[in-house]
């Protein structure tokens, strides 16, 4: 031990004690998902305090020369039986009493029991150091070290602090109108029990309105089940805002809800609202289960939605490359899905995981904060199968037991983490879009990949719309980058009206018997109404002089690689009260859109001139801004369009009025210069040229690989707001890459010596296609329910609900929320 002991005090100024903030990464490798429980447990640099699997700790120790790392090896116990039971060992598991993660009452964070070895390792030779040896070292050696492994035992690791980020989705504000709640005298008294829907007879579910003390039912849940709304029709009618729910009721308070504010609410007189039709709240029993406990219960259930999750039926679990679960770490399965997709895309397959040595070869000194290393990580572990192995009971010692159709997985919290940071939704704990998600990755891709191959090209293509001025029958044409197609849904065109009809008229009725109907919708309706023309009322033409009635045509441009469509099944009623459309839509195996090839302008037809309308300013000219309406104006602006592009819709309209403004709006929104600063004619530059701009702003811009003009260019058109001019300038990196860039600034296609390209660098080839994967959502909005997605592998159809990987029986391809294709040869 003396020469570990000479060894550990040559490196004594290299260990640290962990302090308050440090990032203490002892649960998972940064290069891969190794964790102590791994075969050869993990490593822990005990100056940096990254983690590195048994495969990755020499290179860490090659690269950054530290020699002194924290090994951490652990083993599950094995649940006894008594274990299990509450006379003896360990309590039985509590059920979740509230719909929160890491606090009181809330879900658990998985915690497992194990067996755990700690000691400290000298590289190269990896000379071990126990704690009883470390007891005969010098006291200058034995008190750094110790208290450097007591620090790194005792931290909290960065993967359980992201895991048990406290969120509460119980949290309840007090409602605005609970303190002056007026009450109708007229005389209703609420009996203890057995109340009924006073339109439909129902008798679950039941709402007492606290103004006039009707009982209701509540709302009807996406599924059919639930009430009949008339707890909300009621609302809608009288404008009363708040009501209780009837069962929920004890000494410690209620369910209460506010239909104005759309939340579970807190009423702190509701003792006193209660009381004034007859409820004693101090004697009152809970029999129904609360708002709480039914999500809690769909929270623990998730894998019973039936239909999406094929649940009907036995499904065989698959092992082995590319067929990888992914833990759920708490509402994360709209990430799950969409990663597991785009990873079985070839250009992210070749971009990430083809050339994971090299990226990891090039890693920087911290790789948990690369963008790059921690897709590649995530992609690595989704291929490669080293990490697909069954789950086995943890009851079961010896592996003996069937497996589960579950797997051990990957858990991708340093890649959540990532992804998410800075970003207000992604963040956090809570439910998000899934199409949201793919175009914020989508994003983050663009962002990270300025010169070299580019994955999410194979997503880009290019939409051509064709405006013609019917007066005038001149033709515009625009052309603008997307990645995603929106399809419409035409529910007037559902196939099965009278079944929907029948079921609705029953349900009214009161007829809780009345089954559950969904929409059928022939695709071909969808694609007609995506392709169909619009007209555009109040249309500026420029030929005329005047407003006037156009049609705007949309057309593909170009045909991309792959071709994701989503079904904008989310939309807002009429009662501006979010809804998800229950459809069933027949989505076809192949594809053609080669009639829908953008056909650009036709021989003699004539264009509208790019003739801004008279320029609104004083009779000298010395006046350079434009004069325009500040009330509408500031109209707009308040509805939270970009200033700059207030500016032009009042500027181009001619001041006539905000209708004419909004319609310039909504037909302007896609231009690629819709938030430039406006241009006045013969001008060239915007109306604010010679504004001074910050000059922190600016070097925080060229910090990050563009040049000054670029950072310049981006600040102008965002009027001096870092923020945006970061987000604007990722959005228009095709055209700042043929920017004549001055100062010693190179632009990515220079420094990679070709020349610039004219536009977006777009892919383009047969429009005919063949579906591939999609993604499924369960649940009666985005920010709630369940995402599992399909796969087509081998011809075999894979089902990946997070952990579980199973061949697919009856892949539900007619309730799909997003629908993946790629490119077939004539």
């Amino acid at each position: 031990m003396a020469d570990v002991g000479e060894v550990l005090m040559s490196v004594l100024s290299t260990i640290r004690v962990p302090k308050p903030g440090d990032r203490v990464h002892k649960d998972e490798c940064a290069l891969s998902f190794s964790s102590p429980e791994s075969d050869g447990g993990l490593y822990v640099c005990m100056n940096s305090f990254l983690g590195f699997g048994s495969q990755y700790v020499d290179r860490h120790h090659a690269r950054s020369g530290q020699r002194a790392y924290l090994h951490i090896t652990r083993v599950r116990k094995a649940k006894k039986e008594e274990d299990v039971n509450s006379g003896s060992g360990h309590p039985p598991k509590k059920k979740p009493t509230r719909l929160a993660i890491g606090i009181e009452g809330g879900f658990d964070v998985e915690q497992e029991l194990y067996e755990e070895d700690v000691k400290v390792v000298i590289l190269p030779d990896r000379q071990e150091v126990t704690s009883e040896g470390l007891a005969t070292m010098p006291d200058v050696v034995r008190e750094r070290v110790s208290l450097s492994m007591t620090g790194i035992m005792a931290a909290d690791s960065v993967s359980h602090t992201l895991q048990v980020q406290q969120w509460d989705g119980e949290v309840r504000q007090e409602s605005r109108y609970a303190t002056d709640l007026k009450q109708l005298d007229n005389g209703v008294k609420i009996p203890p029990s057995g109340w009924r829907c006073e339109v439909c007879d129902l008798e679950e579910n039941i709402w007492m309105n606290l103004t006039d003390g009707k009982l209701l039912c509540g709302r009807r849940y996406f599924d059919g089940s639930g009430g009949n709304n008339h707890a909300l029709l009621h609302f809608q009618e009288t404008g009363y805002p708040i009501a209780v729910k009837l069962g929920t009721i004890t000494p410690d308070g209620a369910d209460v809800y506010s239909y104005d504010e759309d939340d579970m609410v807190l009423d702190p007189k509701l003792p006193e609202h209660l009381a004034h039709f007859g409820i004693n709240m101090m004697t009152m029993e809970k029999t129904e289960r609360t708002m709480t406990e039914l999500e809690i219960a769909v929270n623990q259930r998730v894998g019973e939605w039936e239909v999406i999750q094929e649940s009907g039926t036995t499904l065989r679990p698959l092992f082995g490359p590319g067929l990888t679960g992914m833990k759920n770490l708490g509402n994360s399965c709209y990430l799950n899905s969409v990663m597991q997709v785009l990873f079985t895309v070839p250009d992210f397959q070749s971009k990430y995981v083809s050339n994971i040595d090299k990226i990891i070869d090039e890693a920087p000194s911290d790789p948990t904060q690369d963008f790059k290393t921690q897709v590649a990580k995530l992609g690595y572990g989704l291929l490669s199968g080293e990490y697909c192995k069954p789950a086995t009971d943890p009851g079961d010692e010896n592996g003996a037991s069937e497996p589960r159709g579950d797997q051990v997985g990957i858990a991708p919290r340093m890649f959540k983490a990532l992804i998410g940071r800075g970003h207000p939704e992604f963040s956090t704990n809570r439910q998000q879009d899934a199409h949201e998600f793919l175009l914020h990755y989508i994003n983050m891709v663009e962002r990270n990949c300025r010169s070299g191959p580019n994955p999410s090209e194979a997503f880009r293509f290019l939409v051509e719309e064709r405006i013609v001025c019917e007066q005038s029958q001149k033709a515009k044409y625009t052309q603008r980058v997307d990645y995603i197609v929106q399809l419409p849904v035409p529910m007037d065109q559902a196939t099965n009206t009278e079944e929907l009809q029948e079921a609705e008229r029953r349900r009214e009725e009161g007829d809780s018997s009345a089954p559950t109907v969904r929409a059928q919708i022939p695709f071909t309706s969808c694609m007609a109404a995506l392709s169909e023309p619009e007209i555009l009322a109040d249309f500026w033409s420029s030929a005329v002089q005047a407003k006037t009635t156009a049609t705007k045509t949309t057309r593909f441009a170009s045909f991309p690689d792959h071709l994701v469509i989503q079904i904008k099944k989310f939309t807002i009623g009429l009662d501006w009260v979010p809804k998800k459309l229950d459809v069933s839509i027949d989505v076809p195996d192949t594809l053609d859109l080669s009639a829908l090839h953008a056909i650009g302008q036709q021989p003699g037809e004539e264009l509208l001139p790019e003739v801004a309308p008279p320029s609104l300013v004083t009779p000298d000219m010395e006046v350079k801004a434009p004069v325009l309406d500040d009330s509408t104006l500031s109209q707009l602006c308040e509805m939270g369009f970009p200033l700059e592009a207030c500016r032009k819709a009042v500027y181009y309209t001619g001041n006539t009025g905000t209708d004419a403004a909004m319609n310039w709006i909504m037909g302007h929104m896609d231009d690629p210069d819709f938030s430039a600063p406006l241009v006045l004619p013969g001008c060239s530059s915007g109306t604010t040229p010679t504004e001074s701009l910050s000059e922190e702003h600016l070097a925080t811009i060229v910090s990050m690989g563009f040049s000054r003009d670029q950072a310049t260019k981006a600040l102008r058109a965002t009027s001096n707001v870092l923020e945006r001019a970061v987000d604007w300038i990722f959005s228009h990196l095709d055209d700042l890459e043929s920017m004549d860039v001055s100062e010693g600034g190179r632009s990515a296609a220079e420094s990679e010596g070709r020349e610039p390209p004219p536009g977006p660098r777009v892919r383009d080839g047969p429009g005919k296609y063949e579906l591939f994967a999609f993604i499924s959502h369960m649940g009666t909005s985005t920010m709630c329910g369940h995402y599992v997605c399909h796969i087509k592998k081998d011809q075999q159809w894979v089902i990946f609900n997070d952990q579980k990987v199973c061949a697919s029986e009856k892949p539900p391809k007619d309730l799909g929320y997003l629908y993946f294709y790629r490119r077939v040869a004539d």
